[in-house]
Order: structure tokens, then C-alpha cells, then sequence
């Protein structure tokens, strides 16, 4: 096992925990198993954990990573050198700073800044990001993170760490293998044949001529064409490939549509409700200030989720 640490002066504002129990990801777990349970407005000294998937240009080898947040650095403890994977998953290298300042000065995002200062939006590898936001709809965020728990325990690699055996999150093959009464029996309910579908989809099922289907392609794309793009997939509409779009493959303009923007829409800017999804999407974007919209977005949905007013 290796450690380390890195000093958060070094990295600007940030806070741990409302990063990672905001509602942007389901991927990390709380060692205390308090997940969602004990929130503090400017973070806390928890251990949180996760099995990382190579990423492209920033770790060759699946990764078993366990950070907390204390005496101002960031510890870690890890199966390899954990300072890429955590700068690469928790956008350590955002200028935080400047991205605030570069929103537009509303009351609400003011307020949502100030309570949750540090806060930073996450880059979750994208297929258990598109898996986990599928399985999002009309769920509170500790029954999302409960069905993501529970299928990388049933169908994930298990992965010895420091005495403990965690699960990584299951490929796009090892869930295309599952049938739907498995996925239901972990409490996915409707969701099941969408994530069945999906993985299929990106494993590149026999029924498929074109062969897989890869979400990352959309890393590519315009902004909408992406969106678009992604709505192929089973279970996804708009809201979802936003999420995906802003938590996984950097498009830090989206903003997702969910019943809490729309609530401060209607509440707070009611001239962006321009009927259908993309106009009201579109309209929003430019009302958070454009190009870092989504960081907006997210201060915005914490802040109004967690009971800010």
C-alpha cells in the first residue's frame, strides 16, 4: 500500500466531502458507512473510498484509492500513486477561483458559493457515471448510491486492500451478462432493462450490427450534438446525458434539468423557462454566465437540496 498526502494550498478551495456527497457521483463510499448522514457545511475528516478503472493518460491499472480531507492536505492511501487519479477524478487542477468569479453575481449563487466554498465537480470515469445517472430518476441519493454499491458487490472484481475486500464498479460486459430479474432482485425496479440495455449497447451485443456503442465518443462532440448523442442510450433522455455530459466527459456548460433547477428556475429566474428542455436548457446556460454553467448548476442543486433556503 502506498501514501501520501497533498497540501490544499496547493490546490486552491476545496472541501472533500461536499464533493463527493453532493449528488455528482455514486463511485466513492464513506468507510464509516455514514454515506449522506452526517453533512457539515465546510466539509469533515472522513475517509472515502473507491476502485478506479484505468483512465487514459493518468493510470495504466485499475486502482484502489482511499482519501480524507484533514490539517489542511488531502491523505491518501492507495494500491499505486494516487496524486494523478485524485487530481484527474476531483478536477484538482480547476482554478476554482477564477471559475466563481467568472459566474454571473446572483444573490442565490452567492449564497450557494459562500455555504459550500470548495466544492468542486468530479470527472467519473463514463460508463458507471451513465449507469448510475439511468438509474437516478425519482430517486433520493442514497438509493442511488445503495444500487451502485450493490451491483459492484454482486457482479464487480473483488479487490483485496489492507485486509478488506472492496468490489469495483462492473463493466459494461459483466452487466450485459446479467438478466433482468438479477438486476431487480438489487432493488433497480423499471430501471433494470435500461441498465441491461445499455450495457449491451456498450459491450457490443450480437443484436447490434454496428457493434458497441461508446459513450466517450461524445467527449468529441459539440455540446448538443453530444447531448444528443447520448440519449441513444436505453434510459437516457436529456437530464441524464446532461449529468453524464458535466460529471464525466468535461463539458462544464451543461446543466442538467432536474426538479431542483427547475425549482429555482421557477423561483429565482423565471424568464428561462422557455417551455421545452433544450430552450430552457439554453436559457439557463447563459443566465449561469455559459462556459462554467455547470459548476453553477451544482452549487445551485446542493445548496438548494441540502436546505440552504
Amino acid at each position: 500500500m502506498e501514501t501520501g498526502a497533498i497540501p490544499l494550498d496547493s490546490v486552491g478551495p476545496f472541501d472533500l466531502q461536499a464533493t463527493v456527497e453532493s449528488g455528482q457521483t455514486y463511485l466513492w463510499d464513506r468507510a464509516d458507512g455514514n454515506m449522506y448522514e452526517t453533512m457539515s457545511a465546510h466539509g469533515g475528516d472522513h475517509w472515502y473510498e473507491t476502485v478506479v478503472p484505468p483512465i487514459a493518460g493518468v493510470s495504466d491499472e485499475r486502482a484502489v484509492v482511499r482519501v480524507r480531507q484533514a490539517d489542511g492536505r488531502l491523505e491518501w492511501e492507495s494500491t499505486t500513486d494516487a496524486v494523478p487519479i485524485l487530481r484527474h477524478l476531483l478536477r484538482l487542477d480547476d482554478d476554482l477561483d477564477a471559475i466563481v468569479e467568472s459566474t454571473p453575481d446572483l444573490p442565490l449563487l452567492n449564497r450557494a458559493y459562500e455555504q459550500y466554498r470548495g466544492m468542486r465537480l468530479v470527472r467519473d470515469p463514463v460508463f458507471p457515471c451513465l449507469i448510475s445517472f439511468i438509474c437516478s430518476a425519482q430517486m433520493r441519493v442514497s438509493r442511488i448510491h445503495g444500487m451502485q454499491m450493490r451491483m459492484a458487490e454482486r457482479f464487480g472484481d473483488p479487490v483485496e486492500f489492507d485486509g478488506r475486500t472492496l468490489h469495483a464498479f462492473p463493466n459494461a460486459e459483466q452487466l450485459a451478462a446479467r438478466t433482468e430479474d438479477e438486476l431487480r432482485d438489487l432493488s433497480l425496479g423499471y430501471r433494470a432493462p435500461y441498465v441491461q440495455r445499455t450495457a449491451e449497447m456498450v459491450a457490443g451485443d450480437a443484436s447490434n450490427e454496428h457493434g458497441a456503442v461508446d459513450p466517450a465518443a461524445a467527449r468529441d462532440m459539440a455540446y448538443e450534438e453530444a447531448r444528443e448523442y447520448l440519449t441513444q442510450f436505453v434510459g437516457v433522455g436529456d437530464k441524464v446525458a446532461d449529468c453524464v455530459l458535466l460529471f464525466s466527459l468535461d463539458f462544464l456548460e451543461a446543466v442538467p434539468l432536474d426538479t431542483w433547477i427547475r425549482t429555482a428556475i421557477a423561483d429565482y429566474y423565471p424568464e428561462c423557462d422557455a417551455g421545452g428542455y433544450a430552450e430552457t436548457s439554453r436559457a439557463i446556460r447563459e443566465r449561469f454566465g455559459g462556459e462554467y454553467a455547470g459548476y453553477a448548476q451544482t452549487y445551485v442543486f446542493y445548496y438548494l437540496r441540502a436546505g440552504g433556503e
